[in-house]
């Protein structure tokens, strides 16, 4: 059984950092796959902020945290990390971590990502 668990959260003040991280098992990690960093508010769309594929080449952002969130993976391939600097209080959300065994064909689209993780809160105050 695939299971995404999620840590780093916590509460920052503006233009602060968090990194959070992500660890897969249950998981061949020796078969690539797109992994991805969304994020939720109540009432608003999940939001995909970053993604890669874990056989390389440029990992995705969305333009809201461009220049500031950085996504990358361990040596092992079983941990996915997001540094967030300069954070903002509009990143404050539930991040939550996303797989599927394939690329990142459309690395935002939430729909097509088959295991998640249970989110972890982020909190950005002014």
């Amino acid at each position: 059984q695939v299971q995404l668990v999620e840590s780093g959260g916590g509460s920052v003040q503006a233009g602060g950092s968090l990194r959070l991280s992500c660890s897969i098992s249950g998981y061949d990690s020796t078969r690539n796959r797109c992994m991805a960093w969304f994020r939720q508010t109540p009432g608003k769309e999940r939001e995909g902020v970053a993604a890669l594929y874990t056989a390389g080449g440029t990992p995705y952002y969305a333009d809201s945290v461009k220049g500031r969130f950085t996504i990358s993976q361990d040596n092992t391939k079983k941990i996915v990390f997001l540094q967030m600097n300069n954070l903002k209080p509009e990143d404050t959300a539930t991040y939550e971590c996303a797989a599927v065994a394939d690329y990142c064909s459309m690395p935002f689209r939430h729909d097509l990502f088959y295991w998640w993780g249970q989110g972890t809160q982020v909190t950005v105050s002014s």
